[in-house]
């Protein structure tokens, strides 16, 4: 899912590929798969062992492929339920791949402790504000707010490793610094949505298993 913030700019340049695809016969559930795998391995095999900058880059390409799933499925006349969920998954296993990746490079090789705690704190921040959406659409409540949702999430890590890979000092750090604080800021506000939206309400009674 695109965060709302960067969601128009995005839509806009993905719009003209669209329609070549749909045409091809190219399914959404394959641009996932696709996208998914692709993310995830250039995580692992580039950004894991230290080449940054092509990790950076070959990460947001394939990114930015996922993200022509939901506009493929609106083109060919609307999404699946196994879709949303295939998508949701693949950008959860995207996401854990890139901090899980810039973890073990700078745990060994990479050698800088600061970013290790960092990443996980990202990783961790960036699963609960996930999370809280899902709990609470789960509930039958709206939660679509936040400073920092997937997109962003994903450029400002994304910029902050390429950056570091051209040899620019200090830029994952500062990147991974914001992104914590934006991300500690959204699940505040997720939280408070929740909250407001539940007004008090209690969990509808389930019926007893026979």
């Amino acid at each position: 899912m695109l965060g709302v913030n960067a969601r128009p700019a995005v839509a806009k340049v993905l719009a003209p590929i669209v329609p070549g695809l749909s045409r091809a016969g190219i399914t959404p559930d394959m641009v996932t798969v696709t996208g998914t795998l692709g993310a995830v391995l250039s995580a692992v095999f580039l950004i894991g062992n230290g080449f940054l900058f092509w990790g950076a880059f070959a990460v947001w390409m394939f990114v930015m492929l996922d993200m022509l799933d939901g506009a493929l499925a609106r083109a060919r006349g609307g999404g699946t339920v196994f879709g949303a969920v295939l998508d949701s998954v693949g950008d959860r296993a995207a996401d854990a791949a890139i901090f899980a990746a810039l973890a073990w490079w700078f745990s060994g090789e990479g050698d800088n402790r600061l970013i290790v705690l960092l990443a996980l704190v990202c990783l961790v921040l960036g699963v609960l504000t996930s999370y809280i959406k899902a709990r609470a659409e789960g509930v039958g409540l709206s939660c679509d707010v936040g400073i920092v949702e997937r997109t962003e999430r994903l450029i400002i890590v994304l910029v902050g490793t390429g950056f570091t890979g051209l040899g620019i000092p200090y830029s994952l750090h500062v990147a991974l610094v914001v992104l914590v604080a934006g991300s500690a800021v959204t699940v505040a506000q997720r939280m408070l949505a929740v909250r407001r939206g539940a007004a008090g309400a209690p969990l509808p009674s389930s019926p007893p298993k026979p």
